[in-house]
Parts: C-alpha cells; sequence; structure tokens
C-alpha cells in the first residue's frame, strides 16, 4: 500500500520563506542594478540580426522563457540548446546576432564549448551569472550580475531563487527595450492574435457593430409607436433618433420605454423627440471594442450608437454583440 503523506503545518511557514527569500534577491538585483545593464540595452539595440538566449538545466528554462518574452514585446529572439549548438545548430548563429548566455556559475561547460565559435563569428555577447569572476563572464561583452545570496532550497541546491533572479532580470531588459523602441498597444497586439488576448486587442468597434437593415434608427419627427416597433423590429434593445442627414439626435432605449409605461401617454400621439435622450453615448468605429466595453460598464448602459467624426450615424452596437464576438 502506498503511504499516504499530508502536508504539516511547517509547510506553510516553508512556503513562506521560500517566497520571502527568492523576493529578496529580486529586491537586491533591483539596488545592484548598475551601467552593464545599459550597455546591454545598447548592444541590443544596435543589434541588426536576432538575439540568441541560451543555457543549460533550469537555466536554459529560464533562457527560454526570456526569448519568449523578448519576442512578444517587439525583440524577435529564440532560444538555442547550447549542447545542440555544438552538434550544428551554432548554424543558427550570425555575427550581426546578439547572444545572451545564462549560468549561474559561469562555468558551463556545453556553454564554454561554443563560445570560441561565437567570438569568431563576431556576435556579440552577453552573460547574465552569480559570479562576475567566472569564465564565462570574462569573455563576454557584457556581464549582467545576477548573484544571490542564497538559494530558497533548504539543502542550497536546486536552483530556485538564482532562477527567479535570472527570470526578473530578463523581464527587466524586455521591458526597458520594449520602452526605447516605442513598443506600444498595436504592436503587442500584432503579436498576440490568438485567444482572448488577441481579441480584446485587434477587434475594433467597425468588426462588429450593427450596419445596413440592422441598424435602428428613426427621424425626429416620428412618433413613440414608431420607436416601439423599431426596438421591436432590429432587437438591439434601442433606437438611434436622426435627422435628414443621419446625424445623430437622440437615442431611446428599452429601459426608456419603461419609464415612458409609467407616465400613462398616447404612443400614437407622442413625438418621439419628447421623450428621447439627447447627446446619448457614443464611440468611433474605429476605437477598439474592448474600449466600448469598458465605457458601457462605466456608464451602466447595455447598448451603444456608432457615429463618424461629423456625428453621422453609421452603426450600432450593444453587450450582446461584445459577448458573441468574445471580447468579453
Amino acid at each position: 500500500m502506498n503511504k499516504t503523506i499530508t502536508a504539516s503545518p511547517h509547510a506553510l511557514e516553508l512556503g513562506r520563506k521560500v517566497l520571502t527569500i527568492e523576493a529578496d534577491a529580486v529586491q537586491a538585483l533591483a539596488v545592484r542594478l548598475d551601467e552593464s545593464f545599459l550597455r546591454a540595452l545598447d548592444v541590443i539595440l544596435s543589434c541588426d540580426g536576432r538575439v540568441i538566449v541560451s543555457g543549460m538545466g533550469k537555466s536554459g528554462h529560464i533562457a527560454s522563457k526570456i526569448a519568449a518574452t523578448l519576442s512578444s514585446t517587439g525583440t524577435p529572439a529564440y532560444f538555442v540548446h547550447p549542447a545542440e549548438a555544438s552538434h550544428g545548430d551554432l548554424g543558427m548563429i550570425t555575427s550581426m546576432d546578439v547572444i545572451i548566455a545564462l549560468s549561474y556559475s559561469g562555468e558551463s561547460q556545453e556553454l564554454m564549448t561554443i563560445v570560441p565559435a561565437i567570438k569568431r563569428q563576431g556576435a556579440k555577447l552577453i552573460s547574465m551569472t552569480g559570479n562576475p569572476a567566472s569564465s564565462l563572464a570574462k569573455v563576454s561583452d557584457v556581464h549582467l550580475n545576477s548573484a544571490v545570496d542564497k538559494e530558497a532550497c533548504p539543502m542550497g541546491l536546486a536552483p530556485t531563487a538564482s532562477t527567479t533572479a535570472a527570470l526578473a532580470l530578463g523581464d527587466a531588459l524586455a521591458v526597458a527595450l520594449l520602452d526605447a523602441k516605442g513598443f506600444g498597444v498595436d504592436d503587442f497586439a500584432m503579436s498576440h492574435p490568438g485567444g482572448s488576448l488577441g481579441r480584446r486587442l485587434l477587434t475594433r468597434v467597425s468588426d462588429i457593430m450593427r450596419i445596413g437593415e440592422r441598424l435602428p434608427m428613426i427621424r425626429e419627427n416620428a412618433m413613440l409607436r414608431d420607436a416601439i416597433l423599431e426596438i421591436s423590429r432590429k432587437g438591439v434593445g434601442m433606437t438611434a433618433i436622426v435627422d435628414a442627414g443621419q446625424h445623430v439626435l437622440g437615442i431611446y432605449t428599452d429601459g426608456d420605454l419603461r419609464r415612458t409605461l409609467e407616465r400613462n401617454i398616447d404612443f400614437n400621439a407622442t413625438p418621439i423627440s419628447s421623450v428621447m435622450s439627447a447627446n446619448p453615448r457614443c464611440i468611433s468605429p474605429d476605437s477598439l471594442a474592448a474600449e466600448a466595453v469598458q465605457r458601457m460598464e462605466q456608464s451602466n448602459i447595455n447598448q451603444m450608437l456608432v457615429v463618424d467624426e461629423q456625428n453621422k450615424l453609421v452603426g450600432a452596437l450593444n453587450m450582446h454583440d461584445l459577448l458573441h464576438a468574445k471580447v468579453i
């Protein structure tokens, strides 16, 4: 039979201790950050090729994540395994590239094996180690010191605080590069087209708004009865009130209808202009659909008219349209 193992109260304290050690390691790294960080940024910014990130073991996993973060924030990068590099993958590296090599000891045999070939090619080498006096640090064009006081592992063996520090340092590089390149929301969206993030960043109001025959609107001289019929026909929960040039004058919603019923007025004889809401909240067709969601939620409304620069009605949308487009 398998022995049942249960966590002891000590485990909670140990978990907190690990998090504290790793947080302290990152904080110490922030205080220690110096001009070498700026030199590393300059090397990467002047690179005409790609950024190659490499490392063995746990450092390799961190290197892979750093490469992914760089790529998604405007700095094309990829991971190369150092052992595979010495068996042919060095052909992926050119003289125009920058290599970021991760090794906490700075003595990784697999990395040191390929360093001479990298240097002969003329590629720039940035190292990230915990030992500024290490072999890797000494042959690098720029060395970034990622040393930590201790690992979070009770035995001091498993890379924990050191890999957290290296990961944070990689993130710092990526974000600083993002800022230097003026990489914005639209750029980020282009590299994240899939999933909910891509939909939020790429979908415009014009992509999902109702147009043509599906667009609810009536003229300003129409009666309340006409507004109710238009709301019913179009199923958007509202109708726009426009002039002869289709400029928006107001809006009448199903919520307005409920409030109108309390007044006991004649639907056939009441001009819509007397009960509509003037100057309704509108949005541009070029706006992000996510912005429409935000504005609707802030204003506690479920529908919104879409207008051009001349306040001419070009579309309409409601929360159901945004849900259907999976923007929310």
